[in-house]
């Protein structure tokens, strides 16, 4: 193909002398309408901006077809999408690691955990070691049934990075396959603490709202209205049990389990999550204009460096003895002392302070 045309049609050739590595690849449909492929790519992959795929393209490391494109290409039906990168792909093979659990309780065909905040649940792009299940595998290194890289067994549900509290892990297919429906069909019971911004003008509350990939931020969901077609429907119940003025400590109970469900449910009717940074609670939203306010607020960010988020509970139906299995946990002792620290405020102020 002749230079002037490989530009018009946004592609280049090949240096022979570089290797790259394949890390990303999608067949476009048969009805694929001409798409960019800057778009069409951004489209599929959950955690990379546009900006970033256009540099990647740039550098030659976006391809259709094997041949090197340009960001202004369009994508056509059954075009092979590549992302062709310089350096090999990370193994992401689970190792087993030597890392300290909590563990409420174990059998046979389960486990339920009480995860920290700060450790990633499953490995991926940044962390692909230290997660809890590289020590989930450790654990269970002696268990000759159980395979850490076999997506039958493992994880039945996930928490944030940030985010404490109780998960339960499936040892065996059986498990698995029987929580897992459990969790589709809703049965399970999962209750969450949480310290919000403002606060409510009532004692409890339903939030329903899809949620969705936030489109201005891949690494943030939104909320959309209940009859969009856009995202998964999600439902929150919330319950206030302590007042601060200007932060409230809620419990919250899920219907569903949407990604970072409660943490975007909370910012749309305008509770962020205290000190969620992605969801924007690591702003002074309520109180005071002084510096004294303004210090205790900042003071309170260091003491719980993260969002004031705990899973409290959790229960099911024993997937072999098919007895209630209920769980809890007590709040972490950074969510206690934060607490603390409200309850101390209040007591020195009036009514009329937050009116």
């Amino acid at each position: 193909m002749a230079e002037e045309q490989l530009k018009a049609e946004g592609l280049e050739e090949l240096e022979d002398d570089q290797q790259l590595y394949e890390h990303f690849r999608i067949v476009a449909d048969k009805g694929q309408e001409a798409i960019r492929v800057d778009k069409f790519l951004f489209d599929h992959l959950q955690h990379s901006s546009r900006n970033r795929i256009q540099k990647a393209a740039d550098a030659g490391f976006v391809h259709v077809n094997d041949r090197a494109v340009k960001s202004n290409y369009k994508v056509r039906p059954d075009d092979v999408v590549t992302l062709m990168l310089d350096t090999p792909r990370h193994d992401t093979t689970i190792q087993p690691e030597e890392i300290p659990l909590d563990i409420v309780y174990e059998d046979d065909q389960l486990m339920v955990i009480n995860k920290t905040a700060g450790m990633v649940v499953h490995p991926g792009v940044g962390n692909f070691h230290g997660t809890l299940v590289n020590a989930i595998a450790w654990h269970l290194r002696d268990n000759a049934g159980y395979d850490p890289n076999d997506p039958d067994v493992g994880l039945v549900h996930r928490i944030d990075k940030d985010t404490s509290g109780l998960l339960v892990v499936a040892k065996t297919p059986q498990a698995k396959s029987d929580l897992g429906l459990q969790f589709y069909n809703k049965t399970t019971h999962r209750s969450y603490n949480a310290l919000v911004w403002a606060n409510f003008l009532d004692d409890e509350g339903r939030i329903e709202g899809n949620i969705a990939r936030d489109p201005k931020d891949r690494l943030r969901m939104t909320v959309m209205p209940p009859d969009s077609d856009i995202g998964k429907p999600a439902v929150t119940h919330y319950r206030v049990l302590e007042r601060f003025g200007y932060t409230t400590f809620v419990e919250c109970v899920l219907e569903t389990g949407r990604t970072h469900q409660i943490r975007a449910h909370m910012r749309s009717i305008g509770h962020p999550l205290f000190c969620d940074e992605r969801y924007g609670g690591t702003e002074i939203l309520r109180g005071e204009r002084s510096s004294t306010y303004k210090a205790f607020v900042q003071n309170c960010f260091r003491l719980c460096p993260r969002q004031a988020l705990h899973a409290r509970t959790l229960g099911f139906v024993h997937p072999v003895t098919r007895q209630q299995m209920d769980f809890s946990s007590a709040l972490p002792a950074d969510m206690e002392a934060l607490l603390q620290k409200w309850r101390s405020f209040i007591k020195g102020t009036t009514k009329d302070t937050f009116s």
